[in-house]
């Protein structure tokens, strides 16, 4: 299967899950069911609220399983600022502009831009440290969308050694933070 077809699947698949996610869900079914299959197999008998709750449970309340890559590689810091400045001129290079209310590491927003552009797998690799994290912790809770970006890594080239000793490291002792003023 064309991996663009794969990444624009997990874009939909791991955006919040409202009406419009819910519209699209058939052609996703469609268009990528062996892939995410598992994943649309443990949401299917989940209603709607319910989806959503776990949705808000999952990546708003759990410091691990955030959807914003810079997260993992910069923390709350001053230098994420500058890594997001840097993504959105990476996405003007390639002839996107972002929603003004889009963040430019928002995982689904950097899946779409990989389905579209071949630069955009490149990024989706500089973050596989971040997305093998997230995985993790999905896993970890026991929440679908570990199913989801499973297929995400699996569609990626295996993690290099440094990447696996990078990924422990930021397990052991989480995201970059930054003393100002004297506190922490």
């Amino acid at each position: 299967m064309n991996k663009a077809v794969i990444w624009q699947a997990a874009a939909h698949l791991l955006a919040y899950p409202d009406e419009r996610f819910h519209r699209r869900l058939p052609l996703i079914r469609q268009a990528a069911e062996p892939h995410f299959a598992a994943f649309l197999a443990r949401i299917a008998d989940l209603d709607a609220g319910d989806l959503a709750a776990h949705y808000v449970d999952t990546f708003d309340l759990h410091r691990r399983c955030c959807l914003y890559l810079t997260y993992y590689t910069d923390g709350d810091t001053r230098r994420r600022g500058a890594s997001l400045a840097a993504l959105k001129q990476r996405y003007r290079v390639a002839g996107w502009e972002l929603m003004d209310d889009e963040l430019p590491d928002f995982l689904p927003v950097v899946l779409e831009f990989a389905a579209l552009d071949p630069s955009g797998v490149a990024l989706l690799r500089e973050h596989r440290v971040g997305l093998d994290l997230l995985l993790s912790a999905l896993t970890e809770l026991g929440s679908p969308y570990a199913e989801v970006i499973g297929v995400v890594c699996a569609a990626l080239p295996p993690p290099t050694a440094a990447e696996r000793a990078a990924a422990h490291r930021l397990a052991a002792g989480g995201p970059p933070a930054e003393t100002v003023g004297g506190y922490r």
